[in-house]
């Protein structure tokens, strides 16, 4: 069994489910038995330690290896440490046809072993970097809020470049889209429902408001294309209305997943959704539903740490993705990000959760060139 295999498994055995999936009280949640068991390893590996707390009870594990001179560089590996619920099953690794199986085993803790062993590799021999100092950062609350890499960014962590560990099937990623959630509100008046005539029906009015979107809308915003992302998106994932079924209802609600490429921006996208609703003379409120809009990342891919990461993992071009992650976060706070790792998102949040061996294994040699390619 190599290290990488070894790691991994450790890793899966450790639940940390996002708290904000499980009660509070409940033993699998929170990734502070994985911050403290990976600081642990990476201690052993030779590299400082230091935990920054972020929520209560979790904080973000970043161990450091210095250079052999002074620091002029820094390079940030930055995996989350956090999963989604998962079976009791899913808890304990097992192997199978060349596969390891368990929650968080590409998203994505399988980019944690794969970048920890890498790290763990320069820091005991070969070449360590002469001027760049590689920080590991194991962050909380990406399945959520993303407070893990929000509060790296909030105090000045910044880099030359962060790989963000995420199943990418081994590409290089250098864009993806942004999330924005909008909640839509249509309002009628109550009537008894044997006298429905003296009522509005609200419901009625937000399922023309959501024949719009799904419909005309969506159709115009195929018509957009960015070079890596493709179009945007719109798909309504949430309808509320009503109080029972002999009311006419007064209120009704929807929540529109919005998902963004470079250039758009949330005041963007309100200004346009209220545009299609005047012209189709349809009266709805918009709100935010998401506290913070998840913005698009676009990172140029001519950066020579990201031409010398695309060499060591033999591609000659960066992709694009459709999911958002903490890459755009960190770039935002001034950090040039990438997304990278072993694995597959089709796999991820899946019933039964597996990455490949052979991916794991190349990921790992991949990064060891990388790291110790750098000055």
């Amino acid at each position: 069994m190599t290290k990488t295999e070894k790691l991994l498994r450790e890793l899966i055995a450790l639940p940390s489910v996002n708290p904000a999936f499980l009660p509070p009280q409940d033993p699998r949640a929170g990734e502070e038995r994985v911050a403290h068991f990976l600081a642990a390893v990476a201690a052993r590996a030779g590299l400082e330690i230091e935990f920054q707390p972020v929520l209560d009870g979790r904080a973000n594990l970043l161990a450091r290896l210095t250079p052999r001179g002074p620091v002029r560089k820094r390079l940030l590996l930055a995996p989350h440490l956090d999963t989604v619920l998962a079976a009791d099953a899913l808890l304990t690794p097992r192997r199978a046809g060349g596969r390891i199986y368990g929650r968080g085993a590409c998203d994505t803790k399988g980019s944690v072993a794969a970048m920890l062993t890498a790290l763990g590799e320069v820091a005991h021999g070969g070449r360590r970097p002469a001027q760049t100092e590689i920080v590991f950062a194991g962050l909380v609350d990406e399945e959520n809020f993303q407070a893990g890499s929000r509060a790296l960014a909030a105090r000045g962590v910044k880099a030359d470049l962060a790989i963000v560990g995420e199943p990418t099937e081994l590409q290089v990623v250098t864009a993806h889209k942004g999330s924005l959630w909008i909640r839509l509100e249509t309002r009628g008046k109550a009537a008894h429902g044997s006298r429905p005539e003296l009522g509005r029906n609200a419901i009625h009015e937000m399922a023309r408001v959501v024949e719009l979107l799904e419909t005309r809308y969506a159709a115009g915003l195929r018509r957009r294309r960015h070079p890596l992302l493709g179009s945007p998106t719109v798909s309504v994932g949430l309808f509320s209305g009503g109080t029972q079924a002999n009311i006419v209802p007064d209120r009704a609600a929807i929540v529109v997943d919005r998902r963004t490429v470079p250039g758009e921006t949330e005041a963007g996208v309100r200004r346009e959704l209220a545009g299609w609703l005047r012209q189709a003379k349809l009266k709805a409120v918009l709100a935010t539903a998401k506290p913070v809009p998840c913005r698009p990342l676009e990172t140029d891919p001519s950066l020579p740490w990201v031409r010398q990461l695309l060499g060591s993992a033999g591609r000659r071009r960066s992709v694009g993705a459709d999911y958002f992650c903490d890459a755009a976060i960190l770039a935002e706070g001034g950090t040039p990000s990438v997304v990278f790792g072993p694995g597959s998102v089709a796999q991820a949040h899946t019933a039964d959760e597996w990455i490949a061996l052979d991916a794991l294994e190349q990921a790992t040699a991949i990064l060891t060139r990388f790291l110790r390619g750098l000055p």
